[in-house]
């Protein structure tokens, strides 16, 4: 029996071990007003506080909405939550409908995009600061690229039988950065499967200074012709600075170690824009990343945090919780922009990821090969006759997709196994047509529509988020659903005043408190 079989064997002798996995979503998206433009009000005072209520927040723009579930144990329960939310903001904030695809709406001149406000508290200062930093950093237009982040996490127990440690904790961040091997290995995959950003309008274009690189579809419309995700190219959202950032993810010290360095190393053009400007901060420091989370990557290992944490140093302290899942683009078909079918998908695959062997990956423990091919597949994925490099050989992505899908099934079968239907081996059947057949992707599917229906890409892309909105107004929330989303809005806000009234230190005196509970540089 194989090393993975037996896994699988310990797994299914263990049915709570399924039961017990959670998953969640953060699900981003612009505000827009009824021509698509991106809308220029103050995050909406119905929705609560962008700074404390755990379903609604903004990202990095005032008008970029983040919406987030609660963990939750299956995929219907999960999108359901998701829609809910979508729901409430329709119902609460009817005139702004949430723009329904990764790439932006038409965008304002640089300068009127608006950074998200989180209050005056020290807390709410340093998320606004943060943000003003990644627009000298990066510029404003990148930032309001937007996608679905997914969660997930296996019980503790689970790494008993998956796992090598002395401790649990051990055990646990073990298997996670195995999980984040494999998927990496992988993570071409599901940009094919689901990347839906294959166009954007001429207005990002000329933001972004890429007209050159892309094909004109129509007069406001461009596109790459075998893209799946401009979103997670090289054309979207990026950090220059980062190329050469090259982190380790054979093993959590060293990953940690990396990014405190990144965190704690001055950068030349970031010193040149300086930390304050007319007597204002303006980013938090001239470091290669101003805080962890600057670092943009497909996966990453998380851990809750509370007021002025580190993520860094709660991942070194309680090690790893969960992975985020960062690569996903927003579903243009789907109201809530993640389908039930994508979600339990996505279950059985990193499920694999977590299960099968993950030998490291060579010194410095970072994969140029996986990073190659995902960047490919986000250009070009659909390219008849692509060919992607695996252990230093050209493999055509067509077959290595379908193997990939055969080695994932038994991990669609044993969630089914627990949930007593064929849900997962049915979403897995989904994907094995649009490996078969390209233009079932969601990338080809848009691209089929824009050119079918004759309209541009803004105009196509506002018509399918005025539909979802209506049809979530239509949909409502039971009156207890909908005064419980009421409630904790109005929490929020009240929580929000709280804080802002019991700070007692300057926030210059805050930044360096933040910036000392990084601790010192960890061993490597």
């Amino acid at each position: 029996m194989s090393l993975a079989s037996e896994r699988r064997a310990h797994l299914a002798a263990q049915p709570e071990l399924l039961r017990a996995i959670q998953r969640g979503i953060e699900k981003e998206g612009l505000r827009v007003d009824a021509s698509g433009n991106l809308a220029a009000t103050p995050h909406p005072a119905a929705l609560g506080s962008a700074l404390t209520n755990p379903r609604i927040t903004t990202d990095y723009s005032e008008s970029l909405l983040e919406l987030i579930t609660r963990p939750l144990p299956d995929a219907e329960a999960l999108v359901g939550e998701l829609t809910d939310i979508h729901a409430f903001v329709a119902l609460r904030n009817p005139a702004e409908p949430i723009w329904n695809q990764s790439m932006p709406a038409h965008l304002p001149p640089e300068a009127d995009i608006p950074v998200a406000w989180y209050g005056t508290s020290n807390t709410g200062m340093l998320k606004h600061v943060y943000r003003e930093g990644l627009a000298w950093r990066y510029g404003k237009v990148m930032q309001c690229i937007a996608g679905v982040h997914y969660n997930f996490s296996l019980p503790e127990a689970a790494w008993d039988g998956l796992a090598d440690g002395e401790t649990p904790q051990d055990r646990r961040n073990t298997g996670y950065m195995a999980l984040i091997r494999n998927f990496t290995r992988h993570a071409w995959l599901p940009m094919y499967l689901f990347g839906a950003s294959p166009a954007v309008s001429r207005s990002f274009l000329q933001h972004a200074g890429f007209e050159a690189q892309l094909t004109q579809l129509s007069p406001d419309t461009f596109c790459l012709p075998w893209a799946t995700s401009l979103r997670m190219s090289d054309l979207g959202y990026k950090n220059p600075n980062q190329s050469d950032l090259q982190l380790c993810y054979n093993d959590l010290d060293t990953f940690t170690a990396r990014i405190h360095n990144a965190v704690t190393t001055p950068w030349p053009a970031y010193e040149a824009i300086g930390t304050h400007r007319d007597g204002r901060r303006i980013q938090l420091n001239t470091s290669i990343l101003q805080i962890e989370n600057e670092y943009y990557s497909s996966i990453r290992p998380k851990q809750t945090t509370g007021r002025c944490e580190r993520p860094n140093s709660v991942l070194r302290q309680r090690g790893i919780q969960y992975i985020e899942v960062r690569c996903m683009d927003i579903d243009p078909w789907t109201p809530a922009g993640i389908a039930i079918e994508t979600c339990r998908f996505l279950d059985a695959f990193l499920l694999f990821c977590a299960v099968e062997d993950s030998p490291l990956f060579p010194p410095p423990g970072f994969c140029r090969e996986s990073q190659d091919n995902f960047a490919v597949v986000s250009r070009e994925g659909r390219r008849p006759g692509l060919l992607l490099q695996r252990d230093g050989c050209a493999v055509g992505l067509r077959d290595w997709a379908q193997e990939a899908l055969d080695r994932i099934e038994p991990y669609a079968r044993l969630l089914d196994a627990h949930s007593g239907d064929g849900s997962h081996v049915a979403a897995l059947e989904l994907q094995r047509a649009k490996a078969l057949d390209p233009e079932l992707t969601p990338s080809a599917r848009l691209l089929a529509a824009l050119r079918d229906d004759g309209r541009e890409f803004h105009d196509w892309t506002l018509a399918q988020s005025q539909a979802h909105w209506a049809a979530l107004q239509q949909r409502g929330l039971p009156a207890g659903t909908l005064a419980a989303y009421d409630a904790a809005a109005q929490a929020s806000l009240a929580e929000q005043a709280a804080i802002e009234a019991a700070d007692t230190i300057s926030f210059e005196d805050y930044v360096a408190r933040f910036h000392a509970a990084l601790g010192d540089a960890p061993a490597r």
